[in-house]
């Protein structure tokens, strides 16, 4: 072997070592060796190669196999043989990896450089980031402990087995007819919705919802009214889309209307929490409700209506649903089976008037197709079979039993630091600081060194004027570990 050819063998076989965990033949990894030395140019155009007889000598591998990567490249284009006259790397494949190496090897850049300016915008806000495991007091988490799972499996099982065709091929766009039905009866009889099964959008989460909602109701520079303080999922999809948004202050009745219609009289959507306002807790008075209803007529805004926890209201009935008292067709209803079943079941839903299903349906194709037909599947018979009543029953004794101690708990170790917010419902409660000059990042940062997640109701503020505090959840602790935690707590807090 010419000395040509020995630099060659050496090459390959350092390839082929860093080949050796590369899946598949050892003539495969042969193939993959050469044609990695061809396209960073360690073989250039007109290399000749060893022989097979020599290769497979050199690298101590089979003729034969060296005959079937060889074979390969040549298929490929990678090398040009002759009967006589050997194998020889591709004039045009070498152009071709010369022209990749330059490709390859690009100015370094930066993230804010390659993004687009939305793309930095929703970059610097920072994704949704939910919990995902049980933790005191990680909030918005249901009490899976209590979730039915055994009728759950037996549906899910029963549907899998029997008609696998449905829900192994493409799903209705806008969702399965069945549920979408179960939704709308539901709505209607326990939210005084009024839709009907065409109106509803079946999603895989209330965060989809408003991002369709911001892809389709808004353009860059619209102004909308948000709840100060308020959902951070709902911030990042209109600000990603290029919104302005005008926080609205909120009080014991709910978002203060006047104070927005002066503040951004002519803006295009407001978006409210009205049933529980997140994090706070009240609910919008019917007054304002029916402000709200006829600011959006008058204006031809709209009305996003994000019921997320509607189900759990302990100590009175609660007012129906917005949309249900609007007759101009300018609400969009957003919910979600998340927090009432539990967060692994991606199924959420979007309730719009009639003259804008068709646009909603082609712009959520576009995302993701459809959701689940199989879960969707099990779910509508789960509502039908009324099992999502009868847990929704059991879960607001539960949560409201739960409630009831983690104040009591509150009360008895933490009344000097913290003051919790009255609330009628939800799976948490804001607590606000005594003293307002202490820092909640620096109290959370303590209470995490001792296992407490406390969400900082501060992050949840957009204007100048914020609150320090904690958003504290309960609903998935037992009544032990709700006094195990805020005791924990407490001791932290004193050391």
């Amino acid at each position: 072997m010419n000395s040509s050819n020995r630099s060659i063998t050496g090459a390959l076989l350092t390839l082929l070592e860093q080949h050796s965990s590369v899946p598949g033949s050892l003539s495969t990894r042969v193939y993959r060796a050469i044609r990695s030395a061809i396209l960073d140019s360690t073989l250039r155009t007109g290399d000749r190669l060893p022989s097979t007889r020599a290769l497979a000598a050199d690298l101590s591998i089979s003729r034969s196999t060296a005959e079937v990567a060889y074979a390969q490249l040549e298929e490929e284009g990678y090398l040009t043989r002759g009967v006589g006259s050997g194998s020889y790397v591709s004039a045009d494949t070498a152009l071709r990896a010369s022209g990749r190496n330059r490709a390859a090897s690009p100015l370094p850049f930066s993230s804010a450089q390659a993004l687009s300016r939305r793309g930095r915008q929703i970059a610097d806000m920072g994704g949704c980031v939910d919990a995902r495991e049980v933790r005191a007091f990680s909030a918005g988490m249901p009490a899976l402990e209590s979730f039915p799972a055994e009728v759950w499996h037996r549906l899910l099982t029963r549907h899998a087995r029997e008609r696998p065709a449905d829900w192994m091929r493409y799903g209705d766009r806008q969702g399965l007819p069945q549920l979408r039905e179960a939704i709308a009866q539901y709505l209607s009889l326990s939210r005084g919705v009024d839709c009907n099964a065409d109106q509803v959008i079946v999603l895989t989460s209330s965060q989809q919802a408003l991002g369709l909602i911001a892809t389709m109701m808004l353009d860059a520079g619209d102004r909308i009214w948000m709840e100060d303080p308020g959902y951070g999922g709902a911030q990042t999809a209109f600000s990603g889309a290029g919104a302005n948004i005008v926080p609205i202050p909120v009080d014991s009745n709910g978002m203060c209307v006047d104070h927005a219609m002066r503040a951004a009289p002519h803006a295009r959507l407001a978006y409210v929490t009205p049933s529980h306002q997140y994090p706070l807790g009240m609910t919008l008075c019917l007054p304002r409700r029916l402000q709200l209803i006829e600011w959006a007529r008058r204006e031809n805004a709209w009305i996003v209506e994000d019921d997320y926890d509607s189900e759990f209201h302990y100590d009175s009935r609660p007012i129906a649903a917005i949309h249900g008292l609007d007759r101009h067709q300018r609400v969009l209803y957003v919910g979600t089976f998340s927090k009432v079943l539990f967060p692994g079941i991606r199924i959420a839903y979007l309730v719009v008037p009639k003259p804008l299903v068709s646009s909603f349906v082609t712009a959520r194709s576009q995302v993701d197709g459809h959701t689940s037909s199989l879960m969707q599947a099990v779910l509508a018979e789960f509502m039908q079979d009324g099992h999502f009543m009868a847990h929704v029953r059991r879960m607001r004794e539960l949560y409201r039993a739960r409630r009831d101690i983690f104040m009591d708990e509150m009360q008895r170790h933490l009344s000097d630091r913290l003051r919790p917010q009255p609330t009628q419902g939800g799976l948490q409660t804001a607590c606000l600081l005594n003293d307002q000059r202490q820092s909640d990042k620096r109290l959370a940062g303590i209470a995490a060194r001792s296992g407490i997640d406390l969400p900082l109701l501060s992050r949840l503020y957009l204007g100048d004027v914020k609150q320090s505090g904690f958003v504290m959840g309960f609903s998935a602790l037992t009544p032990a570990q709700i006094g195990d935690g805020i005791q924990v707590l407490a001791r932290a807090w004193k050391d």
